[in-house]
């Protein structure tokens, strides 16, 4: 199973119009999507082509592709549109050896997540800062691991999303389609 791992929206239907065409020609099977979806933040100015409608539009016909987990930008009436549920803080996914943890990370962070066995991997956005690595906790370690954000990346990281895919993640940017960062488990 390929995963297409996406976050940090914010309402721009011009960066989902990017990921949605990578996706496809992606290969991938299924798209995770990390949480804050159609709403920019009071904290954030207007993205390109700021259009939650659209967006709507363009993610409600992959509902059965899509898992996603709820940004500290979602709301009850975000899920009044949204045909598929985007209100979990969280999901596991078992993905061969290892158990993966899916969350935003504004609740659950790379320190504050249930680390079971040693190579769990911890998956989140929020942060629009891409990583890929490995790190340890206490005597475990486990894969950390975020594709940033398709709107407003920052520290100077490009628009970009994840495929988790066999033994490894690997970092695009969606204006180039170019992997720039890839860790293999």
């Amino acid at each position: 199973m390929r995963y297409f791992v996406l976050s940090d929206i914010h309402g721009s239907a011009y960066y989902v119009n990017l990921a949605i065409e990578a996706y496809r020609k992606s290969g991938c099977e299924r798209i995770l999507l990390l949480g804050d979806v159609l709403y920019h933040g009071p904290r954030n100015p207007l993205p390109k082509d700021y259009a939650p409608k659209e967006v709507i539009a363009l993610l409600n016909p992959l509902k059965e592709e899509i898992l996603a987990v709820r940004g500290n930008c979602e709301a009850e009436v975000d899920q009044m549109v949204l045909d598929f549920p985007v209100m979990a803080d969280y999901a596991f996914l078992e993905w061969g050896k290892h158990r993966v943890f899916l969350s935003h990370g504004h609740v659950y962070n790379a320190e504050n997540f249930p680390l079971q066995k040693d190579g769990d991997i911890f998956l989140q956005g929020h942060t629009h800062v891409p990583v890929a690595m490995k790190k340890t906790r206490g005597e475990k370690y486990y894969y950390h691991l975020n594709p940033g954000s398709i709107s407003y990346p920052k520290e100077d990281s490009p628009h970009s999303y994840g495929i988790l895919e066999d033994n490894s993640f690997t970092l695009y940017n969606v204006e180039t389609g170019e992997a720039y960062n890839k860790i293999e488990f």
